[in-house]
């Protein structure tokens, strides 16, 4: 536990605020799993995931989506070389540790398709030759909630696999005027009395796989266990918790299970803790859930959106 405190103090060195998208990452770096995150530009989801990278000594890159990239700009692809009559494998950037995906969403779909194999298996395809990625391997992929124009939904079967949705607001008042004493100081235009304290390496990657060893060992009770079915359950039958069947289009696949059944083990190690209690499962739980499953015109039109939804299914689900 000490040893995560000390990423997060590294990486608040250059992230002020966003406590909810730091936690994310490193819950999805000890689960390996992806991170979605919606938010403004502007509100450092480029620089908390490079900084992670720099505080664990890990591989970064970092690919802006646009409507003319190609799947072979994300995965690499072969190249013949005329004078050995040969073809070569070039790889492409997803080949790192951290890959961030910034505005995925402006990409078609047979681009965001070409993670998908990487984000499951953990292995890229390459004409004849597959590669495994090297451990640990998390895509965190950034959307524009405000951009309508120029951008192309995400095929379900890739939102299914990013292990949550992490939604970025604005920093609180005092964060911003934090934030402008150290952008200005950094840049040179503040001569106060601000130290500037550049993040530093704490741990490698070593390291981070040996804590994903310690989140297995986190206990959780069958009671708990059957607490997380129930909230995935609901989504499928609302009806038998006391919610209106007819605003929910598709329910949660059994990867949200499994997904909400990792993250919950992981927010009890953040937590100092050994074991899962159902605070550590609603902790996360829209983050998991929230772009999982399809709300129905109906609730659209009745103003109610897919975290209202979510606070209907915590309400309604008897908590051990």
């Amino acid at each position: 536990m000490e040893l995560i405190n000390q990423i997060k103090k590294e990486i608040k060195k250059a992230v002020i605020g966003q406590e909810k998208m730091i936690d994310a990452l490193l819950i999805g770096l000890l689960t390996e799993g992806h991170i979605l995150i919606e938010g403004i530009p502007g509100v450092a989801k480029t620089t908390a995931v490079k900084t992670l990278g720099k505080v664990l000594d890990l591989d970064f890159k970092r690919i802006q989506f646009t409507p003319d990239l190609i799947p072979s700009d994300i995965l690499g692809g072969e190249i013949y070389i005329i004078e050995k009559d040969q073809f070569r494998v070039k790889k492409g950037p997803i080949f790192t540790n951290l890959l961030l995906a910034d505005e995925i969403n402006r990409a078609p779909a047979k681009v965001q398709s070409a993670l998908l194999e990487a984000m499951q298996e953990k292995q890229i395809t390459i004409g004849e030759h597959t590669f495994f990625l090297d451990k640990p391997f998390l895509v965190m992929a950034t959307l524009n909630p405000i951009e309508e124009e120029g951008v192309y939904n995400l095929p379900e079967a890739q939102l299914d696999r990013f292990l949550m949705k992490v939604v970025v607001d604005y920093p609180s008042q005092e964060e911003e005027y934090k934030i402008l004493k150290l952008v200005a100081k950094r840049e040179g235009f503040e001569n106060g009395n601000i130290t500037l304290q550049e993040p530093e390496k704490v741990a490698d990657k070593e390291e981070i796989l040996s804590l994903k060893e310690k989140i297995k060992n986190i206990h959780i009770d069958k009671e708990v266990e059957e607490y997380i079915v129930n909230l995935v359950i609901a989504t499928r039958t609302p009806d038998k918790f006391g919610i209106k069947p007819e605003y929910i289009r598709l329910g949660l696949s059994p990867r949200a299970t499994i997904n909400l059944y990792k993250v919950s083990k992981a927010v009890a190690f953040l937590r100092g803790k050994d074991y899962v209690s159902p605070s550590d499962i609603l902790a996360y739980i829209k983050e998991v859930f929230r772009h999982r499953f399809l709300i129905s015109f109906k609730a659209e039109a009745e103003g109610i959106t897919t975290d209202d939804i979510i606070d209907m299914i915590i309400e309604n689900v008897p908590m051990p």
